[in-house]
């Protein structure tokens, strides 16, 4: 019964991630369809749209946007909308925290933030595995960030949250590994599963 189990068990482990991960694409896929084919829905007759069309319309706005991008009038018009959108209550926030997100993920991003690196906590053994986010404080009221200090964050396990400690630089150690390594080593709690160990003998 011990191995019926065992084998049930990892049956489990082995098509819940694919199916949680299949699941999630066709959530995402699904949503950008019924977004964007609602208005060619009004813009097209009803024989004339198929599914499917509202994920290429999707693929070829944000690629239009791109080229678009490398116009100089361009960019000062997506420019002008920005600070609309900063003048505007609540939205300027979220506005702001969601492109500050998504540009530590583009080439143009300074190279030296979202850098893994370990906490070393003073007078202890334990180290801590996080990212820096923040290098300067200019910007920010005086006292927030000091002389040497860099903002890390430290990602929880398993749920989404985390600390923000500003520490002097000499407290980090960089660690020679990817974001996407260690944000998955980080929500699994540094859990070693087959994956994980093909993962650490290919390095």
């Amino acid at each position: 019964m011990k191995s019926i189990g065992k084998i049930f068990l990892t049956g489990i482990f082995t098509v819940l991630p694919v199916l949680a991960t299949v699941y999630l694409v066709i959530w995402l896929l699904s949503t950008i369809e019924r977004f964007l084919g609602r208005p060619l829905l009004f813009l097209l007759p009803d024989d004339s749209y198929h599914a499917g069309m509202g994920l290429v319309a999707g693929i070829v706005l944000v690629f239009v946007t791109g080229l678009l991008m490398r116009a100089w009038l361009f960019r000062q018009i997506v420019r002008g909308g920005e600070e609309l959108l900063m003048h505007v209550p609540l939205v300027k926030g979220v506005y702001k925290a969601l492109k500050d997100f998504f540009g530590l993920f583009s080439n143009d991003s300074n190279t030296d933030l979202l850098q893994v690196v370990s906490v070393q906590l003073p007078g202890s053994e334990m180290r801590l595995l996080g990212f820096i986010t923040r290098s300067d404080f200019s910007d920010l009221p005086a006292g927030v960030g000091k002389e040497g200090e860099v903002a890390v964050y430290l990602p929880m396990s398993y749920q989404v949250g985390g600390y923000t400690l500003l520490l002097p630089r000499k407290l980090l150690h960089p660690v020679d590994m990817s974001r996407e390594e260690a944000l998955r080593f980080l929500l699994t709690a540094g859990i070693k599963t087959q994956a994980n160990a093909t993962l650490v003998a290919g390095r």
